[in-house]
């Protein structure tokens, strides 16, 4: 059953604000540490969450096509360009000022915005040691991860079934399961974390 759109926004302003809140109480030198996206540091990912907010799709599709039509390497561009332009607290407060934001991306809908919030929070909160998301809201995100998603990310799951310890949600078909928190499934179904390092995972 499709989650409700009105569960979504709430769960994604959720997000935002929990963010907000953790990236508030950042160091220097915590904004310095790299994140889980290579190359990026924690500042770069803030950056990067912020981008729905700051651009228009004509300004998006310029960036594209003068990064050679690479959608990847314009979001490089841009976040770079954007941690180098903004303070810590600039960037703090874009994000605070659109916590309501209604962006989606296109044709990935509310859980697409709520998956953008919770991956690259992930991201900069995963190597600083801070909190994960609630389960449950990690949940909502990997209810829809399928084959197309697994592909986008390069993730194979070799027949297995990843099920959530922590929540009623589970990815992959086999009858081969392989147990782990949900926060662990979204780093390995998202390219973050080796399936192989988890029991289970070998056999």
């Amino acid at each position: 059953m499709p989650t409700p759109s009105a569960q979504l926004t709430s769960e994604t302003r959720a997000e935002r604000e929990r963010l907000v809140s953790l990236f508030s109480d950042l160091s220097p030198e915590q904004w310095d540490t790299p994140s889980l996206c290579a190359g990026w540091r924690v500042r770069e990912v803030a950056a990067h969450i912020t981008m729905p907010f700051r651009t228009r799709p004509p300004g998006v599709v310029a960036g594209i096509v003068r990064a050679g039509f690479s959608f990847n390497r314009y979001a490089d561009r841009d976040a770079r360009s954007t941690a180098h332009k903004n303070s810590q607290a600039e960037l703090v407060d874009l994000l605070r000022r659109n916590i309501e934001n209604p962006w989606q991306p296109p044709g990935g809908g509310g859980t697409g915005a709520l998956g953008h919030d919770v991956i690259h929070g992930l991201d900069a909160t995963e190597p600083l040691g801070l909190p994960a998301p609630p389960a449950d809201r990690i949940a909502l995100v990997l209810a829809s991860t399928g084959a197309r998603q697994l592909r986008y990310f390069g993730v194979g799951l070799e027949g297995k079934r990843l099920i959530a310890t922590d929540a009623d949600v589970s990815v992959g078909e086999d009858e081969s399961v392989v147990p782990m928190t949900a926060r662990e499934i979204l780093l390995v179904v998202t390219g973050r974390l080796p399936l192989s390092k988890f029991s289970g995972a070998n056999t």
